[in-house]
């Protein structure tokens, strides 16, 4: 079974960074893309970012200019770097993992709390 464990996540003051981290292990298929979703109370989970691991990445229009994805293909590993951070940037942070020719499954890690104070 494949594992998702996110970490990074904190409570900082608006304006600062955290840089979120995602691995997955249990399995030897090849990572096909990584992303990372976000709930806050109430709302829906929506796309924050995606990275292929063939590279290609986007971005949620409302982090564009702020956030970064990036991956380590070797770890299994994707990264999350959030600068200026908003309050309306709280959420629930959970990280999605396809693997190549199974890409109709998704996995999800529990999550990463990030609070952004005012």
């Amino acid at each position: 079974q494949v594992q998702v464990v996110e970490s990074g996540g904190g409570l900082v003051q608006a304006g600062g960074s955290l840089r979120l981290s995602c691995t997955t292990s249990g399995s030897n298929l090849p990572i096909a893309s990584m992303g990372w979703y976000r709930q806050a109370p109430g709302q829906t989970r929506d796309l924050v970012a995606n990275i292929t691991f063939v590279g290609d990445s986007n971005y949620a229009d409302s982090v564009k200019g702020r956030f970064t994805i990036s991956r380590n293909k070797l770890r299994n590993t994707a990264y999350l770097q959030m600068n200026s951070l908003k309050p309306e940037d709280t959420a629930v942070y959970y990280c999605n993992v396809r693997l190549w020719r199974r890409t109709e499954v998704e996995y999800w890690g529990q999550g990463t709390q990030v609070t952004v104070s005012s």
